[in-house]
């Protein structure tokens, strides 16, 4: 015989399983056809299973009545509105909504709605709450944001229900969360609209006696006119002056004209030391209450009076900031308060299931059956080799006697256990 045709052990090997197998073609397909029986049996035995799925697209944001305020904020008080807004959006994402579905809270709701415990005959509570969590799936897209929940039960009816209901108490957590919030922000901006009103008022009262006081009414244009006035003066004093001297030389001294001139360069060098004054022009009334002396503060009270000044009129304008801001945002947590709306936004609703989603029947039946042939046609090959096996190969020692050690160790544990 040629080398070619001399059989390897690898190819004698598979023949010799083959044409085994092939003898034994009776007793595998008996198998395989018991094994599609209880297949199909415990395929058709198995409960049916139906899901339900609902999709959500949870809001970018908890409220519009905040989006509202950030934008009127925003609009009315610039830079310091700006900042406001951006610290009253609310931050909801998709995780938040997840973890609510996957609360105990929601889970105690719908095993109490539905009477779970009792359909899936759980002793006890927390059973029933993993079990109703095994049930259900909860998934996000994360390029979208949509959350899916999917519930899966024996009766499609149920399955709908439970999957509807998980949405409802979602809302229902949602909106009770939503406006116990925005009772406790109307209620806390009550306080502060108070407090804010008062200091208001204070600060409006210390900068009116404060003007009234010193005759104040814009440090920063009184300031523009009475140097402009004091320039005009002063001017007309030089001019004035100017024209005295040369009516002196062409009149003398004593004339009238001179003399009025005079006069006239008298009363302007009063006013301008009248509208120069001095840093303290406050007498003492009758009363015992300080008054300035002048109608209006001369021009060396104007730089000690501008400090004080600007600091009352920076408190008013900053509670008046502060007043108007917490106004707005009272009457926009009046608003959420009062709102009763849906914050779930539902883009596919739970449906009835048609058909089953479990078990796949056929795929069930299909391995089985391969199974049990191959388990089969491993059986008839192993025992083919046990029987070709020497009886003083050592491998078949070794397996006799873990098997006779196995019968002896089983025989003395019912020994000792005894009859019951």
């Amino acid at each position: 015989m040629t080398p070619s045709l001399i059989p390897s052990p690898i190819q004698e090997n598979w023949v010799t399983n083959a044409s085994l197998l092939w003898e034994k073609r009776l007793f595998l397909g008996y198998v395989g056809a018991c094994a599609l029986l209880v297949s199909a049996i415990i395929a058709f035995a198995m409960p049916k299973d139906y899901e339900s799925t609902a999709r959500i697209m949870p809001p970018d944001q908890a409220s519009s009545g905040a989006a509202m305020l950030a934008a009127i904020a925003g609009h009315s008080l610039g830079s310091l509105g700006s900042l406001a807004g951006s610290l009253l959006g609310s931050k909801t994402s998709s995780a938040l909504f997840i973890d609510l579905l996957h609360s105990r809270t929601i889970g105690d709701h719908l095993i109490d709605r539905f009477d779970l415990q009792r359909i899936y005959h759980k002793h006890y509570r927390i059973d029933t709450i993993k079990y109703l969590a095994h049930r259900t799936v909860i998934t996000e897209d994360k390029k979208s944001g949509i959350i899916s929940i999917t519930f899966t039960d024996t009766d499609r009816q149920r399955a709908h229900d439970v999957t509807q209901a998980y949405l409802e108490e979602l809302n229902s957590k949602i909106t009770h969360s939503n406006t116990s919030s925005a009772r406790r922000e109307r209620e806390f901006i009550e306080k502060r609209l108070i407090s804010v009103q008062t200091d208001l008022l204070d600060a409006e009262k210390a900068l009116s006696q404060f003007s009234s006081v010193n005759t104040t009414l814009d440090i920063k244009e009184q300031t523009h006119a009475m140097v402009d006035a004091a320039a005009k003066l002063q001017a007309e004093l030089i001019v004035a002056q100017s024209e005295v001297e040369s009516l002196k030389e062409v009149y003398g001294d004593q004339n009238i004209r001179v003399r009025a001139a005079q006069a006239r360069i008298a009363g302007l060098q009063r006013e301008l030391s009248k509208m120069s004054g001095s840093s303290d022009p406050l007498i003492e009334t009758s009363e015992g209450s300080p008054v300035n002396s002048n109608i209006y503060p001369s021009i060396r009270q104007l730089p000690r009076l501008a400090v004080p000044y600007a600091n009352l009129y920076r408190r008013v304008r900053i509670q008046e900031t502060v007043f108007e801001l917490l106004s707005q945002q009272y009457e926009m947590s009046r608003i959420e308060e009062a709102k009763d709306t849906p914050v779930v936004s539902i883009v596919d609703p739970p449906l009835v299931a048609e058909k089953k989603s479990f078990p796949p029947r056929l795929l069930v039946i299909v391995v089985f059956t391969l199974f049990s042939i191959l388990a089969a046609s491993v059986l008839v090959i192993a025992l083919h080799l046990w029987t070709r096996m020497s009886s003083i190969d050592p491998r078949k020692v070794l397996i006799r006697r873990i098997a006779m050690d196995m019968r002896v160790w089983v025989r003395g544990l019912f020994t000792l256990r005894g009859p019951l």
